[in-house]
């Protein structure tokens, strides 16, 4: 029956624009989304009042345990912009963003940007060139922005897919730039600058967390010779991005926006944590480097509401203060290995 056929369509592509893999398991998420839209209802209501029409809201340790709860998507591009502080800085330099865009160029960095446009999101319907409107435009607009704005950073691989996540989010140019700022700025420490010494610092970091909290993975880890940068540095530079179901990655950057950096040790630890046996099956590096990749997928991770209330327990107690001071001895050691 066509009709039948024509009503199956639409889910082969999710609200986002993602068209979804051959294998992907309709059953599973068909029986986690209703449970989920529950929460999504629940959760809308109180925001609703939260807000009570205004559109603003001040930090406060209520406005903490709601944004961990997760944020309605009508309300997600506001919070994020306003937790952020990427508001304020929007406000406070109107036009600046298209003076950006009307400056002068850097050749070099246009072209490198250009070359990663077809590579952004080939599986999601919206940057497809046959879109209308098609979201290659407005991520090229708010890269080549961002790279003449922070010229420290300029452009490099991954913030194609920041950027493509905030466009489709906010679905809005601008603001995608100022939260771009955010996290690069602000938010991540030293990621994308071109020695990556934030990003190198805190993969160390992430070693550093596992061998307190999951000593017999670090021990397999080193055993075998795995550095960490191998199965981890995508989850850092995409934060999370094509590695986890996008509802779960919306809930992680929630938590990003407004807490920090450290969220993402927090979501690295349970990942390792919670799959620790099935780790530790491995027996040699390319099974380890594959038993990461498994860690990122199945219903675990698929069950965002879940999910998220395990990363705030399943590590433990995790404060700045600890990641602050890892930190500084792991970026001693990152500098010295040159």
């Amino acid at each position: 029956d066509p009709r039948e056929e024509a009503s199956r369509v639409p889910e082969r592509v999710d609200p986002y624009g993602f068209e979804r893999p051959d294998d992907f398991d309709y059953a599973s998420y068909e029986a986690f989304f209703s449970r989920y839209l529950v929460v999504l209802t629940r959760r809308a209501i109180k925001w609703s009042k939260l807000l009570k029409g205004k559109n603003s809201v001040q930090k406060s340790l209520k406005v903490k345990r709601y944004i961990r709860k997760g944020i309605p998507n009508e309300h997600r591009a506001l919070i994020w912009m306003i937790v952020s502080g990427a508001q304020t800085n929007m406000e406070q330099n109107p036009g600046y963003y298209q003076r950006l865009l009307e400056g002068e160029k850097n050749d070099k960095l246009v072209e490198a940007i250009k070359t990663d446009m077809n590579r952004t999101f080939p599986d999601n319907v919206k940057f497809r060139k046959t879109a209308d409107p098609c979201l290659q435009h407005t991520l090229y607009n708010v890269l080549v922005a961002y790279g003449h704005h922070n010229k420290a950073v300029g452009y490099c691989q991954g913030m194609n897919f920041i950027a493509g996540y905030l466009i489709l989010i906010t679905k809005n140019e601008e603001e995608s730039f100022w939260l771009l700022d955010a996290l690069i700025g602000r938010i991540l420490p030293d990621y994308y600058s071109p020695a990556m010494l934030g990003l190198k610092t805190d993969q160390e970091v992430l070693g550093e967390l596992v061998k307190m909290k999951v000593p017999a993975v670090a021990e397999l880890m080193e055993r075998h010779g795995v550095m960490w940068t191998l199965v981890v540095s995508r989850w850092f530079i995409c934060l999370f991005i094509d590695i986890l179901p996008v509802e779960t990655v919306l809930r992680i950057w929630d938590c990003l926006f407004y807490e920090g950096s450290k969220i993402i040790f927090r979501v690295a630890l349970t990942l390792i944590k919670q799959h620790q046996a099935f780790i530790l099956e491995a027996t040699n590096f390319p099974d380890i480097c594959d038993k990461f990749k498994q860690i990122t997928k199945g219903t675990f991770v698929t069950e965002c509401h879940t999910f998220m209330q395990k990363i705030f327990t399943e590590p433990g107690s995790l404060s700045m203060a600890t990641i602050d001071k890892l930190r500084e001895t792991c970026r001693e050691k990152v500098l010295s290995q040159g």
